[in-house]
């Protein structure tokens, strides 16, 4: 007993430890300067806290040492050769699909262990017994609802599912009615507690339809901020998984991670000029007079350009922007870009980068391409930051993005992304655009700045275009 009770003395300690690592990594990952140090403290945060959970399980395990050691060490096996294969096969194309697809693995985790923490602990009369089983029903609805929601992410991420959202007739009525039915199977869970599986199923089933229509009812131009939004749902889930485990670096990660996501959402939010409640119920396209992806809708005719233009342009240009978008990492042309961004400011030639905040298809996904091919932290600018210098700049090279330049956004109060902030690309006084086609954005919404008699239209891959302009400097 004494021995079991000091290696658990021991374990929190080591869980405050964890948890002040989280904490610390969480603070490096706000800039991208200190964006490696923040993964490592929290790597070595998340070993230590498996090293005191192992620690932790063997001293608690009613079973034989060895049987309890052999399970968990088989159980880490598999998953951390399932997690390095991943991580070593995985594009950072599909890198969102990937985020939201691990988001359900943590909302089926928190469903078991609200089932088998209800089997296997039943609730003592009080107060006590009661929040032990709100703990109980409120993990299990978040888990649900976290994960068919990031199952039907993962779909539309990968293309599996089309990207438009899906507009059931009074699909808000029906979300209204499946949080009000949870709240009355929560009352019968608690005052019925000799058929309490009964509700907390039917509680599951109603979390698990809830979860799959509110992410399906989301247009793809919201998809960023479906994806941090699940972040967030999948950390509460967690702290939920870990109350009713006992375990405090659970409810402390999940905590963060829950916050964490949850401010993430607002700022992402916030950059599409966009409610948090009118992305649950919604996405863009949703509305009438959108166009659907790829739609025939041209409000004029374009001007085409080659590789070798634009090289005369860029080598006579003094300031130039690079505006990257997800093309660029479809394209995987962001090794070719820092080439030429590299020889351009060899040249004398003032050359940055301006990133919209929800550019591509998660948070942060272009910064990371940027740091990935060396581009200088100092010449990777937002939104808010490079804006006003537009007017006075030459050259702006907008590879692979869309909706983020859309001029529609201030133009036109009837489009479905009015009052999106957007960079204001076509106040300079050349605009090139490098495209596969005039096909539409991935929120299905047409860009009248194709058209526009400052900008070319550069088709083709976006990596061997910009190869083509190295080559021709």
């Amino acid at each position: 007993m004494s021995t079991g009770m000091s290696v658990e003395s021991v374990v929190q300690a080591v869980y405050l430890v964890a948890g002040v690592l989280f904490v610390l990594s969480l603070a490096g990952l706000s800039r991208q300067e200190t964006a490696r140090r923040g993964v490592l403290l929290g790597m070595c945060g998340m070993v230590l806290a498996l090293a005191a959970t192992v620690a932790l399980a063997l001293v608690r395990s009613e079973r034989p040492v060895g049987v309890t050691a052999g399970l968990i060490l088989l159980v880490l096996l598999v998953g951390a050769a399932v997690g390095t294969w991943r991580a070593r096969t995985v594009e950072m194309t599909q890198m969102p699909e990937l985020i939201a697809l691990l988001h359900s693995f943590v909302g089926a985790a928190a469903v078991l262990v609200g089932f088998g923490s209800y089997l296997t602990e039943p609730a003592t009369p009080g107060a006590g017994g009661t929040v032990h089983l709100v703990e109980v029903f409120l993990g299990v609805l978040i888990g649900a609802v976290t994960l068919t929601g990031s199952v039907v992410a993962f779909g539309k991420l990968s293309a599996r599912l089309r990207s438009s959202p899906l507009l059931l007739p009074g699909r808000n009525w029906l979300n209204l009615a499946a949080v009000v039915a949870c709240g009355g199977l929560l009352w019968w869970f608690l005052t019925a507690p000799a058929v309490g599986l009964v509700p907390l199923l039917l509680m599951t089933l109603v979390a698990l339809a809830l979860g799959w229509h509110l992410v399906a009812a989301i247009g793809g131009g919201d998809m960023p901020v479906v994806v941090s939004m699940l972040n967030s749902y999948s950390g509460w889930a967690a702290a939920a998984a870990g109350f009713m485990l006992g375990n405090d670096l659970l409810i402390i990660t999940g905590a963060l991670v829950g916050s964490s996501g949850a401010i993430l959402s607002y700022l992402m939010c916030r950059a599409m000029n966009r409610s948090f409640v009118s992305v649950i119920l919604g996405g863009f396209g949703a509305e009438t007079g959108a166009a659907a992806p790829g739609g025939p809708v041209e409000p004029g005719t374009y001007r085409e350009t080659t590789a070798l233009e634009v090289a005369d342009r860029l080598t006579a240009a003094r300031s130039v922007i690079v505006v990257p978008g997800y093309g660029m990492a479809v394209a995987k042309a962001q090794y070719p870009v820092a080439d030429l961004v590299a020889r351009l400011t060899a040249r004398g030639t003032t050359v940055r980068f301006g990133i919209h905040p929800v550019a591509g298809r998660l948070p942060g996904h272009m910064n990371v391409l940027l740091a990935e091919a060396k581009v200088p932290y100092d010449q990777v600018l937002g939104m808010d930051e490079i804006n006003g210098d537009f007017p006075a700049t030459d050259v702006v090279l907008v590879i692979g993005a869309n909706d983020t330049v859309n001029p529609a956004a201030q133009d036109d109060p009837g489009s479905p992304i009015a009052g999106m902030p957007v960079l204001e690309v076509w106040q300079a006084q050349e605009v090139v655009v490098f495209k596969r086609s005039m096909a539409t954005g991935y929120a299905g919404v047409q860009n009248p700045l194709f058209f526009r008699e400052n900008t070319a239209m550069l088709f083709g891959d976006a990596k061997e275009q910009v190869e083509l302009i190295v080559q021709a400097l």
